[in-house]
């Protein structure tokens, strides 16, 4: 038996594979999302970005808000749940969870600076298209729940 080693001996790869820089992007897009959730979320309840002193409550968009504040639950609600879906997201648990928790709140903010405050819209299409590829690169997880027929306490089989 000869005492070098081939590049044709199973287990051994005589040239490292290149390791591509895609697999960085379903991290910094978590990420991404995590931080704008994590922040905006918390504004929301602390207010630490100033509002701008100009703003015009009969500005469809401006109204809006004013009206999910006024309800006395639905602007703490959604604000919640940017919060907690945020330190999920960065924290890197239950991360299927949380892209569909915020899916709603993701649609609702694309259609509102779509249609009243396209000012926005540039950051909303980032959300969108980053919730997008993170639910297709978690796939496999949401498999199970968009089974057409599923009984009960089959745990999904």
């Amino acid at each position: 038996m000869d005492a070098t080693l081939s590049s044709t001996t199973p287990g051994v790869d005589a040239s490292p594979k290149k390791k591509s820089f895609a697999r960085f992007l379903p991290t910094a897009a978590r990420v991404f999302m995590g931080l704008v959730f994590f922040v905006f979320g918390l504004n929301g309840f602390l207010e630490f970005i100033p509002m701008p002193k100009d703003l015009d409550p009969a500005d469809p968009a401006v109204a809006f808000g004013i009206a999910m504040k006024a309800t006395g639950f639905l602007f703490a609600l959604v604000k919640g749940t940017e919060t907690v879906v945020g330190l999920l997201l960065l924290a890197n648990r239950f991360v299927p969870l949380a892209l569909a928790l915020i899916a709603p709140v993701i649609v609702n903010i694309f259609l509102t600076h779509a249609f009243l405050a396209p000012s926005g819209l540039g950051m909303a299409v980032m959300l969108l298209a980053a919730e997008i590829f993170l639910a297709w690169s978690y796939r496999a997880a949401y498999r199970p729940m968009l089974a057409m027929k599923v009984n009960p306490g089959s745990g999904g089989r």
